[in-house]
């Protein structure tokens, strides 16, 4: 799929939704309350009245205030800098965790896990609540208080899902950082956030291989010195190296700790969570998100689009450090839902793992990435058949565009043909999602119905008018709660990213069109972020990387086309006077690479150039290297380009 092509995806519809999915929606008895008769009338009002509507929300999810909003929405300081529910006190922890957690509720499944390998743990509401009640007690003894930052570094186990939720018990700001990345960018990530605490795990399995967790921590945490205290699970009891001033067992403090606690009072708007995403230039950009802002837009999300609800079991093959881990915890949880993890890989021991795990756990709600049914779909049908999934009845799919095989095998081998494949496209500054489908609207392969209620999107051109049936800028005309309150020290920075094009709109950076029908599409990312397997990371970090190699002068990193993941990375790089390029300094390159951002993120290709095509003030022209790298001749202006040979060059690159 490309932006040239975008006309092959509209295909027919493929799935209606049936009366069983209309009777049970929540969306569709939200809409009946409000006299709402057709989800397009839906999408209206809300457009034109999101006062109104996230009123409405607030009551629809049932959340619990600590004092109720006296206005919803304060635009006083401009649009990118709403606030809202102004006047309220809201602790997202309540309504996902105390609200359940009472009366027969109290012993409904919150919590169902799942090891690489094989290990199980099963967790109560009242049971996680108890756990969230002690680890919040246990980190308020390590120096934790209101608005410090508390680092996430763990792979999904429930320990992680306690701690997130301790952290906004306590009004502490968490910040989940990717269980595979190396040390140096778990470093970054901490010293840009100042965090004064970091929660990991002694180690981890992928593909049976221990992996010395403790010990990437140690080396980050040695280059951030704001860290006073580093709190470690135990989960596979592998040696680690021990710091007795610094490194505490959770077990030690956690467990014997006490199950009452009461909740901080928090404003509205006070920051929960503090979540990294990359840009194109720079370092990491730190989200800032509100109590009252990502859990509500995600929990929304989940109630509206995959009808989520306290009979359910989500589960979302993601990672903390990615934004549907956060997502999956808060939304499943606020719902009164189960939420199903998994610490692992989805192939191994075998590549029927996740199906199994489905089958197992009793799966109705299941998110997989395009990238992952891709390299599953190889395996066979078989693999899939072999497993019960008569109890899942919706698919998720959220981080790169889809293409028409993987889609239908999702559709007619995963989900039997009778489950509707709900795509969801967003992003982690925005909560979650920008378009999406719904249970109760018909779906075409690849395809999304439309804007997510309550998120006023809309596809223009390069003036910032409407466009249909053809490509534009995919853009949001009003604010929501999930709005990021803006990047962490660096305000102007978030300004720029997403209000300077067009005044007033939010330009999300994807390319996007709506067909004939009305159906919408994303056509991959417009600037020059990389998405691997979903993963969004930008190409500073890469070639930061990659010059650490004393041999590389210079590096520029692109996302390229691949057939499993979505995009890869290549990285061209310029070689120090007197190294000649080889083999195994090619390899070394890939090793530096791998060290800093973790295995997930290895390049593809490395690639030697002279020179690297840049404008005439220094900017290396990412866009272009992609498209030349990609045999493209139709580059668009080069008016800025200060050398053609250096672009030519590209093509020859090896």
């Amino acid at each position: 799929m490309s932006v040239e092509n975008w006309e092959s995806l509209s295909e027919p519809v493929a799935w209606k939704p049936t009366e069983e999915y209309r009777q049970r929606s929540r969306l569709l008895r939200f809409m009946r309350r409000h006299g709402i008769g057709e989800y397009a009338e839906l999408l209206a009002r809300a457009d034109a009245d999101p006062a109104w509507f996230w009123d409405a929300v607030s009551d629809d999810l049932g959340l619990v205030w600590q004092r109720r909003y006296t206005q919803v929405t304060d635009t006083s300081r401009g649009i990118p800098w709403t606030r809202w529910y102004t006047g309220g006190q809201f602790n997202y922890t309540v309504t996902a965790l105390d609200a359940h957690a009472v009366g027969e509720d109290a012993d409904r499944l919150a919590v169902t896990w799942e090891g690489e390998d094989g290990t199980l743990r099963r967790y109560t509401y009242g049971a996680l609540l108890a756990m969230t009640h002690r680890a919040a007690n246990a980190l308020r003894a390590l120096g934790v208080g209101k608005g410090d930052r508390v680092a996430i570094y763990m792979p999904m186990l429930p320990e992680t899902v306690a701690a997130t939720l301790a952290c906004g018990k306590l009004g502490a700001i968490y910040m989940p950082v990717f269980s595979g990345y190396g040390a140096e960018a778990v470093a970054t990530r901490l010293q840009d956030s100042g965090a004064k605490v970091v929660i990991t795990a002694d180690g981890y399995t992928r593909r049976g291989k221990l992996v010395n967790m403790k010990e990437t921590a140690d080396a980050a945490v040695a280059e951030s010195p704001a860290v006073e205290r580093v709190l470690v699970v135990r989960r596979m009891r592998n040696e680690v190296v021990w710091n007795s001033e610094r490194d505490v067992w959770w077990d030690e403090v956690v467990d014997g700790a006490s199950a009452e606690f009461e909740t901080v009072v928090t404003e509205a708007e006070d920051p929960y969570m503090l979540i990294y995403t990359s840009g194109t230039t720079g370092k990491p950009k730190g989200a800032v998100h509100a109590h009252c802002g990502f859990p509500v837009k995600g929990a929304q999300d989940m109630a509206h689009l995959f009808d989520v609800q306290a009979d359910d079991t989500l589960f979302w093959l993601t990672d903390i450090g990615w934004m549907m881990g956060p997502w999956a915890i808060s939304g499943a949880l606020m719902l009164g839902a189960t939420l199903a993890i998994y610490d692992g890989t989805p192939d191994y021991p075998a590549p029927d793992r996740l199906w199994e795990f489905a089958e197992r756990h009793g799966v109705t709600v299941m998110g997989i990435a395009p990238t992952v049914i891709r390299s599953l779909m190889t395996h066979g049908d078989e693999l899939v058949t072999r497993h019960d999934l008569s109890r899942l009845r919706i698919l998720g799919a959220s981080g790169e565009p889809w293409n028409s095989a993987p889609w239908h095998w999702a559709f007619e081998v995963v989900g039997g043909g009778r489950c509707p494949i709900i795509n969801y496209s967003g992003g982690t500054e925005v909560s979650g999602g920008i378009v999406g489908c719904t249970t109760i609207t018909p779906i075409k392969p690849c395809s999304f119905a439309g804007p997510v209620p309550g998120m006023a999107a809309d596809v223009v051109d390069e003036g910032g008018q409407p466009v249909r049936g053809q490509v534009g800028e995919l853009v949001i005309r009003q604010p929501w709660p999930g709005m990021t309150r803006g990047f962490w020290q660096a305000p102007e920075r978030y300004e720029s990213a997403y209000w300077e094009r067009f005044p007033g709109l939010w330009v999300h950076g994807d390319f996007a069109v709506i067909d004939g029908d009305g159906f919408w599409y994303i056509l991959g990312r417009s600037d020059d972020t990389i998405k691997v397997a979903g993963k969004r990371l930008g190409p500073a970090e890469v070639e930061s990387a990659a010059v650490a190699h004393a041999a590389v002068s210079e590096a520029a990193a692109v996302g390229v086309p691949h057939e499993v993941k979505g995009e890869a990375i290549a990285v061209f790089v310029v070689l120090r006077p007197g190294v000649e390029p080889s083999e195994g300094l090619r390899e070394e390159i890939r090793a530096e690479v791998v060290k800093a951002l973790g295995p997930a993120l290895k390049p593809e290709s490395v690639l030697f150039v002279r020179a690297l095509p840049k404008t005439r003030n220094g900017k290396v022209l990412r866009r272009l290297i992609r498209a030349r790298h990609l045999g493209r001749t139709d580059l668009g202006d080069l008016s800025s380009l200060e050398s053609v040979d250096a672009l030519e060059a590209i093509a020859a690159a090896r």
